[in-house]
């Protein structure tokens, strides 16, 4: 196994920390030691000047494109290399720089329960070959560089004493496998999800007698309390694994970031080799039959900024990561690395010329409301399907002769094609006088589009956003319209931010803050709470500074939502939706999967007759908002099927007084 030879301090001198000064002794020693491949030394290089991206999950993304996982997947190398060469290509073009082959299970004991044994090498030998033609077709096109690593995964069998496999019998199925990908020509091996210490260390042992030449990095999986699967501790692995002669250590697989963070932190503390980390995106779920991971692009790629900060040389992802994720990652990253250049190279002007906003009072009239604790009230007006809103227009003036505070204005909602929200608010307010709130969804725009946007509607005075990933476009009308999705409504809260500090998202001068009041959405009464409360967490931290709820009907858990928040809150304001008949009730509880007491159900049913249908779901909003008050700093009614007098029928107790309202809609 290679030994790190120590380097001049001038070797070194780039490094930002010394976590990073540690991983270039380790690394650009390969260079001194060994002669390696043309290709090894730009392979140190670019791992000592920066965090390197590693791939994603190839499991998850087969399973996606209907592989069944009683299929070995290894064995798609042979009988269809073209999925395999898709799938990394889909990560390279996402910003992957490591390529893990498509041999996690290529070992024998694996490949035996397919019938597969005798196929190790050839197995091995093509996944190389895959990974390697999509790396050379990235360089044809001057797109970039990235390297192959040969994943090595467990063997799958239990290891003595606890096993009657022999550590001698493990190590050989583990040189049979690693000689196979060193001959077909790997840049570095990856040990990972190493469930036991002693497995792992027939593995190392296995590299160093096959393949010396090859840097390896070892990861191990961690249970819940971020220890491994064996008992030892994060400490207690990395110092064994260091002193094992691992080149690189970390941890990947587990219950996702969150574990996997802590256990990176402990080991940083235990070692000064390189660290990796790379999750699962969370933990699957059971929806409707399928295993789904939850964790959005934007959580990965906020945890790869942690695990940066917490010194991890090479981040990227595990079961349930896919391109989307790797790619949210590779925007993280590029900011944390433009940021570095300012700070090696001196350039503080970038830095200097932030623009911090106004105080959230003096940006809107919104922002002054919420500031001051006034019991906010807005009302939904959803944008025409054409180009006339004259409609809208006059419902907006109506509200705003009433007293509402503001109107909310969706963009293109349940991904329908209508009205750009953006013309429509700038007419509302410039042709009513009333101030709008724009929604802005991430499901159109990429990041480019999103600058331009908000840009040009701070340009226009538009000055509060409620921040939202968007409805998919399988929802709509055109399901099978590109959706975008750069990054998620987390994401977004962060462009808005930069903005309103006078930054693009590249830490250039845009020359004075947007200064818009930032909202995002929360649902109390999604199914998966714990993931609502992460991303909401997630949001706030990134800057978000009032949330406006999805319609509640439920009031114990809009209460159980707000006493979880609690060590997060900002102002908050409630959904409330009159409803109009059993079926649209119906249509809220099965098809928008909105938390519906049989009580207000029964109500509904109860009725008689449309308008009476109509009066009790008014009674309903108007019962939930009086319910809601003490709890929320106010409440967004929305107008179902553009009947703005009812919107207004459910708030009239809380508009001024002498507000009087007309006996139609």
């Amino acid at each position: 196994m290679l030994r790190a030879r120590r380097l001049s301090p001038t070797a070194c001198h780039i490094l930002r920390t010394p976590a990073q000064r540690n991983f270039s002794l380790h690394v650009l020693a390969l260079v001194e030691c060994v002669s390696i491949r043309g290709q090894m030394p730009q392979f140190a290089d670019i791992f000592a000047s920066r965090p390197v991206l590693a791939d994603g999950a190839m499991g998850t993304v087969l399973y996606a494109r209907g592989v069944f996982i009683n299929r070995c997947y290894d064995e798609l190398n042979l009988s269809d290399p073209g999925m395999i060469l898709s799938v990394h290509q889909e990560y390279l073009q996402a910003g992957a720089e490591i390529l893990e082959t498509n041999t996690f299970g290529a070992n024998r004991f694996r490949l035996a329960r397919h019938g597969l044994s005798a196929k190790v090498a050839e197995i091995n030998t093509a996944g190389v070959k895959l990974a390697q033609q999509a790396v050379a077709h990235l360089k044809e096109k001057q797109a970039g560089e990235a390297w192959v690593a040969g994943s090595i995964g467990p063997l799958g069998v239990r290891l003595e004493p606890l096993g009657k496999t022999g550590l001698e019998e493990a190590r050989a199925a583990f040189a049979e496998q690693i000689r196979a990908l060193a001959e077909a020509g790997v840049d570095m091996l990856i040990i990972e999800t190493m469930p036991a210490l002693n497995e792992a260390h027939e593995a190392l042992l296995a590299a160093e007698e096959t393949a010396p030449d090859l840097p390896v990095l070892v990861m191990v999986t961690v249970d819940d309390d971020s220890n491994c699967l064996d008992g030892s501790s994060p400490a207690q692995a990395a110092a064994l694994l260091t002193e094992w002669g691992a080149n690189a250590i970390g941890v990947n697989c587990s219950t996702g970031p969150s574990t996997v963070l802590t256990a990176i932190e402990a080991m940083r503390a235990a070692t000064s080799l390189p660290l990796a980390a790379m999750p699962n995106a969370g933990m699957p779920r059971a929806v409707e039959g399928r295993n789904i991971y939850l964790c959005s692009p934007e959580y990965m790629a906020s945890f790869a900024r942690k695990a940066i900060a917490a010194g991890a040389q090479v981040v990227g992802g595990c079961c349930g990561t896919t391109p989307n994720h790797i790619r949210a990652m590779r925007s993280a990253m590029r900011a944390i690395d433009a940021q570095a250049r300012v700070t090696e190279t001196g350039a503080t002007a970038v830095i200097s010329t932030e623009t911090p906003p106004a105080p959230m009072g003096q940006r809107s009239r919104i922002g002054a409301l919420v500031e001051q604790g006034t019991f906010v009230t807005l009302v939904e007006i959803v944008p025409p399907k054409g180009i006339d809103c004259s409609k809208e227009i006059e419902g907006a003036r109506l509200l705003a002769q009433l007293g509402v505070h503001a109107i909310n204005v969706p963009d293109s909602p349940r991904a329908s094609a209508r009205m750009s929200a953006q013309s429509l608010c700038i007419q509302i307010q410039q042709l009513t006088g009333i101030e709008t709130i724009l929604h802005y969804t991430c499901r159109d725009r990429n990041v480019l589009s999103i600058q331009s946007d908000l840009l040009g509607a701070s340009s226009i005075g538009l000055r509060n956003i409620l921040c939202l990933t968007g409805d998919p476009p399988k929802l709509g009308n055109y399901p099978d319209a590109t959706a975008v999705f750069d990054v998620d409504a987390i994401g977004l809260v962060n462009i808005v931010r930069r903005l309103n500090h006078g930054l693009d998202i590249g830490s250039n001068s845009i020359g004075a803050s947007t200064n818009f009041t930032i909202g995002v959405a929360a649902n109390p009464g999604v199914p998966d709470i714990e993931h609502e409360l992460r991303r909401f967490y997630y949001k706030v931290e990134a800057g978000a500074e009032y949330a406006i709820t999805q319609p509640v009907f439920d009031l114990r858990l809009l209460e159980e939502f707000l006493n979880r928040i609690e060590g997060h809150r900002i102002p908050v304001i409630a959904g409330i939706w009159p409803l109009t008949s059993l079926r649209n009730a119906e249509f809220m509880k099965n098809d928008l999967r909105v938390s519906m007491p049989e009580e207000i159900m029964l109500r509904m049913a109860q009725t008689q007759t449309p308008d009476a249908a109509r009066k009790e779901g008014i009674l309903i909003a108007q019962e939930m908002l009086e319910a809601v008050r003490p709890l929320v700093q106010g409440v967004q009614v929305s107008a179902p099927f553009g009947r703005y007098i009812v919107a207004a029928e459910v708030i009239a107790s809380v508009l001024p007084e002498g507000a009087s309202l007309p006996t139609t809609a």
